[in-house]
Order: structure tokens, then sequence, then C-alpha cells
């Protein structure tokens, strides 16, 4: 048996458990718009913590989790009870798999998920290229460009990865709905940049993210769904001032130099991220419910 039929059963099995899991403790809540409200996790990296809208969790400040990043948000806007956020700037699909997965339970009903950009390596990536073109720029692009799929649809070392963590927690939350985010354009695209080509290179490449997280999800044959932040982002990533300032009055990612928080949402953009996961909850979780234990 090849590698890849290898990896397809493993996936078959663990999906298999999950499904025994939902036949003896409950069904899908997205199947059905009656369920209350439900015990929420969330689990991944900088990007599910919060990271890029301070101030930081002083407990957890390793991890860079904020009250502003969109699991905080969730939790109040949509009356879902936040029971952990495992998220932790860095993490990458393995460190989510062996560090996280132990916060889900039988009785988690939502998981979010947002994972794959520690993968590539990108704040490296980000730190060699942003400042021109260089070797280390050509190197840590060539690292990260190895694990994407060389097109959208296409297969990817990265999108096998994340199918296999899919299945891991959809075993580990069999009752769960898991929801799982892209990552937005870093950069607005000026003409005359002096760094437009690497800006560029480097918005295409979270479009191949993108893509290798999207088919994995699709690829994935659970209950599971995957939000594009891409659209909620346009218009406010870093540079937008220059292309329309009085349209980014509100930027929502945080430019170069501003330290720890540089190349993440800012709170505006974590209520834009929050918005968007909200779109695919099913209805009856946006009111005043019963708690489903």
């Amino acid at each position: 048996m090849t590698a890849r039929g290898r990896r397809f059963l493993a996936r078959l099995v663990t999906t298999l458990v999950a499904l025994a899991g939902i036949l003896t403790v409950g069904a899908l809540p997205a199947a059905a718009e009656t369920v209350g409200i439900g015990q929420y996790v969330a689990l991944g990296d900088s990007y599910a913590a919060g990271q890029g809208a301070p101030p930081y969790l002083n407990d957890l400040n390793d991890c860079l989790q904020s009250r502003n990043g969109y699991p905080y948000l969730l939790d109040a806007e949509k009356q879902i009870q936040l029971r952990a956020s495992a998220s932790c700037t860095g993490a990458t699909t393995s460190d989510v798999a062996k560090k996280q997965l132990s916060a889900l339970k039988q009785s988690t009903r939502l998981v979010t998920l947002t994972v794959g950009a520690a993968n590539l390596g990108l704040s490296a990536v980000l730190a060699a290229c942003t400042p021109g073109p260089s070797m280390q720029c050509d190197d840590a692009m060539k690292a990260a460009l190895d694990l994407l799929p060389a097109r959208c649809g296409d297969e990817s070392k990265l999108g096998d990865r994340l199918t296999d963590l899919y299945a891991a927690v959809a075993a580990a939350a069999p009752n769960a709905l898991i929801v799982v985010t892209g990552y937005p354009l870093l950069f607005e695209l000026v003409p005359g940049d002096p760094n437009l080509d690497i800006k560029t290179q480097i918005n295409a490449a979270t479009t191949l993210l993108n893509c290798a997280i999207e088919k994995a999800v699709t690829d994935a044959g659970i209950n599971i769904e995957y939000v594009d932040v891409t659209k909620a982002f346009a218009g406010h990533g870093i540079g937008c001032q220059q292309l329309q300032p009085l349209a980014c009055t509100v930027p929502f990612i945080n430019p170069p130099g501003t330290g720890i928080n540089a190349f993440h949402p800012t709170a505006a953009g974590y209520v834009a991220y929050a918005e968007a996961i909200s779109a695919v909850l099913p209805s009856s979780w946006g009111t005043n419910q019963e708690q489903v234990v």
C-alpha cells in the first residue's frame, strides 16, 4: 500500500470512530437548528489566540491570548460558552495535535481552528522578505512553497497534515461542528511600492495556503466548515491608507514596526474574523436558549 493509501485508511478509521461516538452520544449540531447553546473550544495558532490585539492574558502570556481575539468575541456575541481556548502563538498542526486536543470533550459542540501558517514558517518569511529582496527571503519562500500546492485544488504536504488533524479533532469531539478558518491577505498592493513584487509573492503564497486549507476541509468527510476571511479583510490590509485613506481609517492588520503585533489582525480585524465565523453557525446559536451539556 502506498503512503497516500495508508494516510487515507488512517483518516477513514478515525472518521468511523468519530461517527460511532456521534451515534452513541447525539446528533451533530449543524444538522439540527433546534440545538441550544453549546460548549465551545478554540484551537490553533497566533491568529486563533488573538495576537495583535492586546492586552494579553497574563497567565497565558507565552501564548499571547487576548480577549480581543475571535474566540472571546464569539463567546460574547453568539451566546456560545467558551469552555477553553487552547490556542497558542507559533502552533503548528503537530502542536495542535499533541498539545491542544486534550481540551476537547464529547460534550464539545463547537470547535474553531486556525492553523497552517506556522508550518510554513510564515514569520520567518516575513522577517526575511519585508526589508527587500535577499537570499534569506528566497530560501524562506522556497521552504514555504514546498509544503503548498502548486495550484489551488492540487494535493500538498500541508494539505495531508491538515486532513489528518481534522480527523483527529473530529475523533476527540465527535459531536462538534468544526469551523476552520483561512488567513487574510496581508498586503494591499500599492503601485510604485519598491517591494511590490515581494508583497505580491507573499499574498500569492497566502492564497495557496488558504487553498490547501479549503481542500483539506473538503476532503475531510466530517462535520466541518471552511471560512474564507479574505473578502472581509479586502481593502484593510497593510498599506491600505495609501490606496484609500478615507475608507481605511481602521486597518485590520498591524504593520511592520509594531513589535509582536506586526502582521497580525488588529482588534477590528478580529471582529471581522468573528463575524465571518458567525455567518456559518446554526442560526439557533444566536439566540438565548438552554445550554446543551
